[in-house]
Formats: structure tokens, C-alpha cells, sequence
């Protein structure tokens, strides 16, 4: 008698990933990833801005304080320095009654100085933004006027 063989039997085979695939999924995932990390920095700058305005309004109402007791805004030269300290060139220096900030003078948001210009009638409070620099018309810069 002629031994038989058993037929043999395949083993399932395992099928991977190919190549292809795997690049397909690491593409969706990087562009999936930037445009998680556009979203941020759009929030972030948007919240930078936000803050920045709020400050600003701080100082404005701050400046109308000062206002109300003076008569005139702080000159330019004086600047916002004359929310904490009396300027030595008031003409009825009993009329301050500041200081019209609890604290000192806030950086905006970037870490620079706020700008500030005035008329005596009308003032205006500056950031230049991420850059630091006021420029007109720059894509960046924040401003509030008061009267």
C-alpha cells in the first residue's frame, strides 16, 4: 500500500500594510496636524489682541480719570507715566489725585511699551503688535483714542 501523502495545507497568510497605505495615513495625519496648529495660532493671536484691548480700555478709562481732576489729558511728554506719579510741570499740581492705576503701567501683551500721544483734548494709546513698532497702516497694531 502506496502511503498517501496529506494535501498540504496553506497557512493563512497574513496580510500587512503596504507602503502606500502607510504614507497615505502619515499625510492625513500632517495635514491634519497643521491645520490643528493654524487653529492654535489664530486663537493665540486673537487672544493676544483681546488682551491688548482690554488693557487699553484700562488705561482709557484711567486717562478720563485723570482727566475729570486736571482738566486735560497728559501731554504726550508727560505721558502715561502721569497715571502714577504727579508731573512736575502740572499748573495746580493739588489737583491730582492719583495715582489713577493700581499698579504700574502694563506692557502689552508682546512685552512692549504701550505708545501714547495727546493733544491735551484727545489722546491715543498704541502696541505695535507682535513687532513692537506703530507703523500706519502696519497689519499688527492696535490703537484706542479717547476724548
Amino acid at each position: 500500500m502506496a502511503m498517501q501523502t496529506k494535501p498540504r495545507q496553506r497557512k493563512p497568510r497574513r496580510r500587512g500594510f503596504t507602503l502606500m497605505e502607510v504614507l497615505l495615513v502619515l499625510v492625513i495625519l500632517v495635514i491634519l496636524g497643521s491645520m490643528v496648529g493654524v487653529f492654535i495660532q489664530g486663537a493665540r493671536k486673537r487672544a493676544l489682541e483681546d488682551a491688548a484691548k482690554t488693557q487699553m480700555g484700562m488705561l482709557k478709562s484711567a486717562l478720563q480719570q485723570y482727566n475729570t481732576d486736571i482738566g486735560s489729558f497728559p501731554t504726550s511728554e508727560q505721558g502715561l507715566m502721569a497715571l502714577i506719579a504727579a508731573p512736575g510741570d502740572l499748573r495746580n499740581p493739588a489737583k491730582w489725585r492719583g495715582p489713577y492705576l493700581e499698579n504700574e503701567i502694563p506692557m502689552d501683551p508682546w512685552d512692549h511699551d504701550y505708545f501714547y500721544e495727546s493733544s491735551g483734548t484727545e489722546f491715543m494709546i498704541m502696541s505695535g503688535g507682535a513687532n513692537g513698532v506703530v507703523e500706519n497702516g502696519g497689519g499688527d497694531d492696535i490703537s484706542m483714542q479717547g476724548r
